[in-house]
């Protein structure tokens, strides 16, 4: 290559960001080239000479075809090293993360821990304190002292109180507290204080206090018609509480004489005892509920409150969990009862025609409809003559019912 087309050549190439792929090209051309035997002192200087001198040994096609090559491998290498910095970063970020999330675990558990042993501690302490309360109670009730317990009592340590004295009063801030503190032990405590707060419910809380102690005046009736009659709606009421032997509830065709239909608790070859539901009746029938009042069968919903008599004529209160009406074989079954010097007083009712329905003896048995006979006795509750009902509540009024 003459001077001219080497000078047009170095001027086409020159470039100081190449200077280090010109001098490793030249390495690799003559190796023993004195201006490789130099360091770099002046980039531009020493690019122009070792480009002016390498194009003695490689062709400017040669020269671009290396450098290109370098670059690309350059490249690589610091996509790479860009790539396993990443990495390690990523790394260190995700073990300085890791470390956090332990050390945060850890002080979760530690508080977690002083939180459990701080409430285990505070329940202990109460526990203790309720324990010596509730004997200093019973020691002054044994005494014949009068101890209320003050209102945010619990369930348990009156139930304890409960099981060893009779006398046993609490204060009460509403209505809802009250009734809760009449069923404790299914007998309830001897009195309730209604304190400030639940003045305004006053009279809820002593109408709870009147049902829970309230007695129904039974009498003895004679069966003097049992009569099968078709196929009828009947209404079974299940309660949500496990009635006993001789509780049942009052249903009539009338609502001045009802019946004490019998629970469903007795076994028989059939069907299981269910002492949870009465089978009580056909749906147009009164059933006696809490503070006096009545309603059909058929309008008993699940969540209602009803009344629950046994054969002594005590009563208390339960809630229907569910109620099912359906279609069976009735019986039209009739009573008198003897009124003295006047006619005898009669009532009805319809019930199912099967043998685990079932009315009540005046010794608390349960009869069978299916084998009652007339003059077989059975309890009822009759109301005056002058007793009639306006949407279930009592009226003074005369009604004649055929």
């Amino acid at each position: 290559m003459d001077f001219i087309a080497k000078k047009n050549a170095h001027d086409r190439l020159l470039g100081v960001t190449h200077l280090e792929a010109d001098r490793e090209l030249l390495k690799q051309k003559a190796p023993q080239h004195d201006l490789l035997k130099r360091g770099i002192f002046n980039r531009l200087q020493d690019a122009s000479s070792i480009l002016f001198a390498l194009l003695d040994f490689a062709t400017e096609e040669e020269i671009v075809r290396h450098r290109r090559t370098l670059a690309a491998v350059k490249e690589r290498a610091a996509s790479e090293a860009a790539r396993l910095k990443a990495e390690e970063e990523a790394r260190l970020k995700a073990e300085e993360e890791e470390a956090m999330r332990l050390k945060a675990e850890e002080e979760a558990r530690l508080k977690a821990e002083a939180e459990e042993d701080a409430r285990l501690k505070a329940e202990e302490e109460k526990a203790a304190r309720l324990k010596a309360e509730e004997e200093e109670a019973v020691r002054e009730m044994k005494a014949g002292k009068k101890v209320v317990i003050a209102e945010g009592w619990e369930i348990i340590p009156i139930e304890n109180l409960l099981a060893q004295s009779d006398n046993v009063q609490v204060e009460a801030g509403s209505a809802e507290r009250a009734k809760l503190a009449s069923g404790i032990l299914e007998k309830g405590v001897d009195a309730i204080v209604v304190t400030g707060s639940g003045a305004s419910e006053i009279r809820e809380i002593v109408r709870q206090c009147k049902v829970a102690g309230s007695k129904q005046d039974l009498v003895t009736a004679r069966i003097t018609r049992i009569e099968p009659v078709g196929l009828g709606h009947r209404v079974c009421a299940d309660t949500i509480s496990l009635l006993r032997r001789g509780q049942g509830m009052l249903v009539g065709n009338s609502n001045a004489f009802s019946f004490l239909v019998h629970a469903e608790t007795e076994h028989n070859e059939y069907v299981a005892s269910r002492p949870f539901r009465v089978n009580a009746g056909a749906v147009h029938a009164y059933v006696t509920l809490p503070d006096d009042k009545t309603v059909y069968l058929g309008e008993l919903r699940q969540g209602q409150e009803v009344l629950i008599v046994d054969s002594e004529g005590n009563s208390a209160t339960t809630t229907l969990g569910r109620v099912k009406i359906e279609v069976r074989p009735m019986l039209l079954i009739e009573a008198e009862v003897e009124e003295p010097g006047g006619e005898p007083r009669r009532g009805c009712v319809f019930l199912q025609n099967a043998e685990t329905i079932r009315l009540t003896a005046p010794d608390g048995t349960p009869v069978s409809v299916v084998a009652l006979k007339e003059g077989d006795q059975v309890l009822c509750k009759v109301d005056g003559l002058s007793s009639g009902r306006h949407f279930g509540m009592r009226i003074s009024e005369e009604i004649r019912e055929v």
